[in-house]
């Protein structure tokens, strides 16, 4: 067998797993590798913040279904992309992240950036590993990627001394090929169970979470909702895995991004079926209101996420397509047909009536109108990013999405900052989609600097900027604390000249005050992106205090304005 530079057989092993983008920045203990990525298929985005990166090839990951890879020196690299793993594996968004590190035989020595990383990331991957033989490497590599992607999908961090890096071994990637994967099957008395509890309930709901968005699953979901007339939810993570303009869609759950009639279908169902969901907080409220007299089934690949938050009524372990496609066939095979039309005119009913405006002309701008200009400017197949913060419930309440992957959002982490590398992210594993990130004044500034690799590759996505100013969500939750304490960021005028900023980078904005304005704006950005090749900002100026609608329990939100 051949010697080659253990490097070179790990690049082998990056393209055969489908790596064609990476995103990172070079460093002195990561050269090697850094050498075996020249003259590949591979192109390299150099990030300014590695946090960036790891936010990079999160949004590529989520858009794809690929594993995204970022890559990074030793010592601060590593410590800085660990929001991103925290991010990703809050997420189930598979990733592969790669850290040099000093030579092997100075770690004792605190060397010069030397970190015991692996010790660092290991609470937030699902494998954290550093390589110590250099035999070992493209081994290892293998088994990250076939850990990030299968069972529940996560992060994983390889570790590599620059000692290792620069050693040959035998390695022929003409024998290699990724480690095969293995289905999470269900149980098939689970799936009878389960459709025999659908049948006997008079008023059920599929409740899709992000494991039906990560399994591909969709086309099983319509299916089953179409055979046996459901009506559908979706969690914030599962949102576009069904589209919200048709009749059996029911709206979100939850004390912050829902809407009143998806509350009220939620707390009028007798039995609720949650594909690939978990039960976050946000969603649930006070337990013992989501609970109420109920029944649950639970299906997740992951057996832990079963009982964690309560005990189901049933429970099953599997891949959602899979039992997607089993329950299917068991209900075809039993001719079952169920009749829910009654059910089905109560939700359309409470879609009617349970509603929240959004036609406002008033001035300062409210949130709900820029995301009227939102659904009704951009198409189906437009792809949205979007971070944390009031713009994202506002986002989550207001804004229709109908197709996967198409609207990304870090749902259970919620680091500021996201939206901009996520976009990049996106862009790069879609280049001719068109992408647009909504995102905050605060969030915005968290990792700006990120605009420049858009700059610099050509890479053009729409920012559409809601400025009140503040920082909002805690404004907003400070009320409870009857206080208003350090969340004002206003100075001068209009506090940062965000438009100024995106000029500073190469790039285009326009500042908007009037309502009026909204529409016309988002198209010069929509053209002037496509022209230019860059992002372009729309910086929406809302009215400082807005809030949205919230509470503890989802039987009991705060409306805002009247309704």
């Amino acid at each position: 067998m051949p010697k080659v530079p253990v490097m070179q057989a790990v690049a082998d092993v990056l393209e055969s797993e489908g790596v064609d983008t990476v995103f990172g920045c070079p460093g002195a203990a990561i050269l090697p590798l850094y050498q075996a990525l020249q003259h590949r298929d591979i192109k390299h985005l150099i990030v300014r913040h590695e946090e960036g990166a790891t936010h990079m090839a999160d949004g590529w990951a989520r858009t794809n279904g690929r594993v995204g890879t970022a890559v990074g020196t030793s010592g601060p690299a590593g410590t800085n992309m660990i929001t991103g793993l925290y991010t990703a594996q809050a997420d189930s968004i598979p990733m592969v992240c790669i850290t040099g590190q000093a030579v092997s035989s100075k770690l004792h020595q605190e060397a010069f950036q030397a970190v015991d990383i692996v010790s660092v990331a290991e609470p937030v991957t699902k494998w954290s590993v550093q390589v110590k033989e250099a035999a070992q490497a493209p081994w290892i590599f293998r088994e990250a990627f076939r850990t990030a992607r299968c069972g529940r999908p996560g992060p994983v961090l390889i570790d590599l001394p620059l000692d290792v890096q620069r050693q040959e071994i035998e390695w022929d990637s003409a024998l290699d090929a990724p480690l095969p994967a293995h289905p999470v099957e269900p149980h098939q008395p689970r799936v009878e169970r389960a459709l025999d509890m659908l049948l006997a309930a008079q008023r059920p709901l599929l409740l899709a979470g992000g494991g039906v968005v990560l399994a591909d699953a969709h086309e099983q979901l319509r299916e089953l909702s179409d055979l046996l007339g459901i009506p559908v939810q979706v969690t914030l993570m599962g949102k576009g895995s069904f589209p919200e303009d048709h009749e059996r869609f029911a709206g979100m759950t939850g004390i912050q991004t829902s809407q009143r009639y998806g509350n009220q279908s939620f707390l009028e169902s007798d039995l609720v079926l949650a594909l690939g969901a978990r039960f976050g907080d946000r969603h649930t409220g006070a337990l013992e209101v989501y609970r109420g007299q109920r029944e649950f089934i639970h299906v997740d690949i992951d057996p832990t996420q079963i009982g964690k938050v309560f005990g189901p009524d049933l429970g099953v372990v599997s891949d959602t397509e899979l039992f997607l496609r089993a329950l299917i066939s068991a209900a075809r095979r039993r001719k079952a047909q169920p009749d829910y039309s009654r059910w089905l005119d109560r939700i359309g009913e409470l879609k009617k009536t349970l509603t929240r405006p959004e036609d406002y002309d008033t001035t300062p701008i409210k949130a709900p109108r820029v995301f009227k200009e939102i659904n009704e400017i951009f198409g189906p197949e437009t792809y949205f990013v979007t971070a944390i913060g009031l713009y994202q419930i506002w986002s989550g309440q207001f804004q229709r999405t109908h197709r996967p992957r198409h609207y990304q959002v870090c749902g259970q982490a919620g680091p500021l900052g996201w939206e901009i590398p996520a976009a990049i992210g996106v862009k790069s594993a879609e280049p001719d989609a068109e992408v647009v990130a909504v995102v905050g004044d605060y969030s915005f500034q968290f990792l700006v600097e990120e605009l420049a690799v858009a700059a610099q590759y050509r890479l053009p996505f729409v920012l559409i900027m809601l400025n009140n100013e503040y920082l909002g969500l805690i404004r907003m939750a400070e009320e409870g604390y009857g206080m208003n304490t350090e969340v004002d960021i206003h100075y001068d005028e209009h506090g940062t000249d965000n438009v100024k900023v995106m000029e500073a980078y190469g790039c285009s904005g326009r500042r908007v005050d009037e309502p009026g304005e909204l529409a016309e704006a988002i198209e010069w950005a929509r053209a002037e992106a496509a022209v230019t090749s860059r992002p372009v900002l729309v910086e929406v100026m809302i009215e400082r205090e807005g809030n949205t609608a919230n509470g503890v329990r989802i039987d009991a939100l705060t409306e805002p304005e009247p309704v």
